[in-house]
C-alpha cells in the first residue's frame, strides 16, 4: 500500500494499519525492573529530530521519506513539542469557529448530500501546513530480534509514518494513542523513521476545541518490543457488593506469542503493603477469563485512594518467566440509585475543575512537573474531580488521578462547535457528525480508542462522549457502545440539551453549561429523570467565581444536584520576549497577529498561565470546602 494524500479529504478513512487499541499497560522482563518502572522493551524516541517545514502540500518535500533523499537542508526540532512554538507556521487561538474561517468556503464531507465528498479539501488546501520529520535509530539490545511497535501519544493532527523508505500507516486522532507494528520493516543496525504531519484533515472539523490551534508531535514517541510471551490487552473489573464488604475481582486477558503460546499465565493481587491477597494460575491461551471474590476489601474514594497492585505474570513451557506486567487496582462501587450518583453508598458530589493541558512555554506538550503541580493545587483548594476537556489526556495522567483519588469525566476527542453554532446561534444546517453515516465510523473509533486506553483506572466515574457537537444519531451510536462496552460506570454529553430528540438515548446525567442556579432549581423541582451536573460552570474570566454560594446551596437542598466542574483550570497564554522592553510576558490569543482569534477569552481559568494562583481560587477552596 502506498500513501495517500485524499484520505485527508476522507471522514471515512482516519486510521491505515493502525494496532487496535487496547489497555495502557506497560510490560516488563523481570519483577525487579517493574517495581523500577524501567523497562528494557521500550526505547525513547523522544529528542531532536530531523525537521522541514512547507506551508501547503503542494510545497512539502515529496518523497523525503526515503533512504537516499538529500536532508542536508533540514533543520531540527525537539519531540515532544508544537511545530508553531518552534518558529514555524502561524500561532492562532480561537474558541467557536473553525481557523480557515473567513478565507475559505468549507462545509464538511457529505454534509450537503451523500454526492458530495468535497473532494481535495485539504489535500489542495494552500493553507494546510507540514511538518516532515526524520529520525534514525538503533534498535537497543532488549528490543532486537523480537516484534516492535512504535507509540505516538500525541500527533497534531493527521500524519503519514515510513520506515526505511516503506510506507507503515496512517493516523488522525490527535489526541489518542496511535501504534504501529515495525515488525516487517526493521533492518539490522540503523533505520531510518519519518513522519509528514499535516495541520489539517477531516479530523479538524471533529476537534474544533476552544484552544490554540497547534500541530506536530506534540506528545511522547517510543518503540515498544513484544516478547516471546506477550499480554496484548487486560481488562479489569473491581467492584464491590452492596454490603460494600467483599471485592469481586473480573479479568479478561488477551494473550499473543511470536511462535506458540504454550507456558503459564500467574496472577497475584497484592495490597498497598505488598502482601499477596490471591493468586491464580491459568495455562496460556489467547483469551483467558479469570473471576475471584475477596472479603473486607479496602476501597477507592477521593479521601482514601487505596490501590492494590495486580501483577501478570507470563512463563514458557520450561517454566522461565517471559514477561510481567503491574497494575493498580481500586475497588469501589458507582451506580446510579434512586436517581442519584453514588460512591461506596454514598452520594457523590463533584468539587470540580475543568483542565486543559497546559504550560506556558510548552502549550500542550505539558511536562510530569506540571502534572504534579496541578495536582497539589487540587489538594490545597478542595478540588476532587476533572473533566479531561476536551480530549483525552497524557496516559501518565490518568495514573496520577488514581493515586490522588481524583474523579475524573474522561472526554472523548470530540468538539464540533463551529458546524452547528454560528455567532452564538443554534443553526445546524452543516452538522457533523450529527446523523451522517460518514462520520459514525470515525466517532465511534475515537470511543473505542478512549474506552480502551483508559478503562482500568478506578478514578474514571464518566465516559463523555466530547463536548458541543449538538446531537444525532452519531452520538447515540457512541453512547451506546459506552453502555455496551462498560455497564459500571455513567456516560455524559451536554449537548443533547441542544437537540432535546435525543434525551432519552444520549447520557445518564442532565448536564448544561453556566445555567444560572434558579434554572437548575426549577429542573430539580420537576421531578426530573436524571442528576444534574455542571459539566462547565463559574466562567473563571476577570473578576469571577463570586456566585459559588448560590451552587453550594442546591448542593445542600437537592440530592440529585451532585455539583460541577468550573471552567477552567488555567489559561491559555504563552511566555513571550517583548521586543520592546526584553522582559518576558505572557501573550494570550490575538497577541501573535492572529486573525481571526478570539482573543483574552483564552484566560479564563483558575490559574495564570505561569501557574500563579488567582484571587477566585480562594472562592474555590472555601465552597469546594464545604462539601469536601
Amino acid at each position: 500500500m502506498k500513501a495517500d494524500l485524499t484520505w485527508l479529504d476522507d471522514p471515512q478513512t482516519f486510521r491505515i494499519n493502525q494496532a487496535p487499541a487496547h489497555s495502557d499497560h506497560r510490560a516488563y522482563a523481570t519483577e525487579a525492573e517493574a517495581d523500577q518502572q524501567q523497562s528494557q522493551f521500550v526505547q525513547s524516541l523522544d529528542g531532536p529530530w530531523g525537521f522541514q517545514f512547507a506551508r501547503d502540500p503542494q510545497h512539502r518535500p515529496v518523497g523525503f521519506y526515503q533512504p537516499d533523499y538529500d536532508r542536508s537542508d533540514f533543520d531540527q526540532l525537539t519531540v515532544p513539542g508544537h511545530i508553531e512554538l518552534a518558529g514555524y507556521g502561524q500561532i492562532q487561538y480561537i474558541n467557536t469557529a473553525y481557523p480557515w474561517e473567513g478565507k475559505h468556503y468549507r462545509r464538511p464531507a457529505y454534509s450537503q448530500g451523500a454526492d458530495q465528498p468535497e473532494r481535495g479539501m485539504f489535500s489542495t488546501d494552500p493553507e494546510n501546513t507540514v511538518g516532515a520529520y526524520v529520525k534514525r535509530f538503533t534498535l537497543q539490545p532488549g528490543l532486537q530480534h523480537r516484534r516492535v511497535s512504535i507509540e505516538f501519544d500525541g500527533v497534531e493532527q493527521a500524519m503519514f509514518l515510513w520506515l526505511n523508505g516503506q510506507f507503515v500507516g496512517y493516523a488522525e486522532d490527535s489526541f489518542s494513542r496511535s501504534e504501529f507494528d515495525l515488525t516487517r520493516y526493521l533492518q539490522p543496525g540503523e533505520n531510518l523513521l519519518a513522519v509528514e504531519v499535516f495541520k489539517h484533515s477531516t479530523a479538524a472539523f471533529l476537534e474544533d476545541q476552544d484552544m490554540f490551534r497547534f500541530s506536530g508531535i506534540f506528545r511522547s514517541v517510543r518503540l515498544v518490543a513484544k516478547p516471546a510471551l506477550h499480554l496484548e490487552d487486560l481488562t479489569i473489573r473491581a467492584g464491590v457488593d452492596p454490603a460494600l464488604t467483599t471485592g469481586q475481582l473480573t479479568l479478561a486477558l488477551q494473550l499473543s506469542a511470536a511462535e506458540q503460546l504454550v507456558g503459564a499465565v500467574q496472577l497475584t493481587l497484592q495490597d498497598a503493603t505488598g502482601q499477596p491477597v490471591w493468586t491464580a494460575e491459568h495455562a496460556l491461551a489467547e483469551t483467558v477469563k479469570l473471576d475471584t471474590t475477596l472479603p473486607h476489601v479496602h476501597l477507592w474514594n477521593h479521601h482514601d485512594p487505596y490501590l492494590y497492585r495486580l501483577l501478570v505474570t507470563l512463563t514458557d513451557a520450561t517454566g522461565a518467566v517471559v514477561e510481567v506486567v503491574p497494575y493498580p487496582v481500586g475497588f469501589r462501587r458507582f451506580e446510579l440509585k434512586d436517581k442519584v450518583m453514588t460512591l461506596n453508598g454514598e452520594r457523590l458530589i463533584i468539587n470540580g475543575v475543568n483542565r486543559h493541558e497546559w504550560d506556558a512555554h510548552r502549550g500542550r506538550a505539558v511536562t510530569m512537573a506540571d502534572m504534579t503541580s496541578d495536582l497539589q493545587t487540587f489538594r490545597e483548594n478542595n478540588i476532587n474531580a476533572v473533566r479531561t476537556c476536551h480530549y483525552p489526556d497524557q496516559p501518565v495522567w490518568y495514573d496520577l488521578c488514581d493515586r490522588n483519588g481524583i474523579y475524573m469525566m474522561a472526554e472523548n476527542n470530540l468538539e464540533t462547535h463551529g458546524t452547528w453554532q454560528k455567532m452564538g446561534v443554534v443553526e445546524p444546517s452543516y452538522n457533523v457528525p450529527g446523523s451522517l453515516p460518514q462520520w459514525q465510523l470515525a466517532v465511534l473509533d475515537r470511543a473505542k480508542s478512549n474506552y480502551e486506553m483508559f478503562k482500568n483506572h478506578p478514578a474514571i466515574l464518566f465516559w463523555s462522549l466530547g463536548n458541543e457537537s449538538y446531537a444525532g444519531e452519531d452520538l447515540a451510536a457512541m453512547d451506546a457502545y459506552y453502555h455496551q462496552a462498560d455497564p459500571t460506570r455513567l456516560t455524559h454529553y451536554e449537548g443533547v440539551f441542544q437537540n432535546r430528540a435525543y434525551a432519552d438515548r444520549i447520557s445518564d446525567v442532565e448536564s448544561r453549561m453556566y445555567n444560572p442556579p434558579r434554572e437548575i432549581e426549577k429542573y430539580l423541582q420537576e421531578r426530573p429523570a436524571k442528576p444534574f451536573l455542571d459539566c462547565e460552570y463559574m466562567h473563571d474570566m476577570g473578576n469571577s467565581l463570586g456566585g459559588m454560594a448560590s451552587y453550594a446551596q442546591l448542593i445542600d437542598r437537592y440530592p440529585m444536584y451532585q455539583g460541577g466542574f468550573i471552567w477552567d483550570f488555567i489559561d491559555q497564554a504563552l511566555w513571550v520576549k517583548d521586543p520592546v522592553t526584553g522582559k518576558s510576558v505572557l501573550h494570550y490569543g490575538g497577541d501573535f497577529d492572529d486573525r481571526h482569534a478570539d482573543y483574552e477569552f483564552s484566560g479564563d481559568g483558575l490559574l495564570f498561565a505561569d501557574r500563579t494562583p488567582k484571587p477566585a481560587l480562594q472562592e474555590v477552596r472555601y465552597y469546594y470546602g464545604q462539601h469536601n
